[in-house]
């Protein structure tokens, strides 16, 4: 499991907004956040924390991304639904999941499934990961994760 110091795995992805993202193409900090599911309860007030705080992250020179193995088309529905503005990355066969550690054995009322873990990786400029947040519970957590950005600004 890759953990703070660690180089972040590079990945290109499929985006929203018809675009292709890589971490090598980041020009400064990413904040890089995996959730469960397009439009499900925490996932949506997860991404509307993040999109309601991208001014403050861009201040510092930082840009937000979020990952779920959810489709393209289904992230471009989720964000025009609640006016989400950063990318959202499809990682429709896990393997970007599987390299930063997040795709987990969950239980949900008894019954096993693999899934994502809901995860945030603050990635400096040079590609290694300055702060890890595992098990995110959603309040406060974009608040969080920007006090951690203005940090490495310090």
């Amino acid at each position: 499991m890759i953990d703070i110091g660690d180089k972040a795995p590079d990945f290109t992805l499929p985006a929203s907004r018809d675009r292709t993202i890589a971490l090598s193409d980041a020009s400064g900090p990413v904040v890089l956040f995996f959730y469960p599911r397009d439009d499900t309860p925490g996932c949506t007030k997860e991404a509307i924390a993040f999109t309601g705080m991208e001014a403050d992250f861009a201040a510092l020179g930082v840009t937000i991304w979020g990952i779920s193995a959810d489709s393209v088309a289904s992230h471009e529905k989720f964000a025009t639904k609640h006016g989400l503005t950063m990318p959202l990355l499809s990682d429709e066969d896990n393997a970007i999941c599987e390299a930063f550690g997040v795709w987990k054995e969950k239980n949900m009322y008894g019954k096993k499934f693999m899934g994502i873990e809901r995860a945030t990786f603050l990635i400096a400029a040079d590609g290694t990961l300055a702060q890890v947040w595992r098990k995110v519970k959603v309040p406060g957590h974009a608040e969080n994760v920007l006090e951690a950005a203005k940090a490495l600004q310090a």
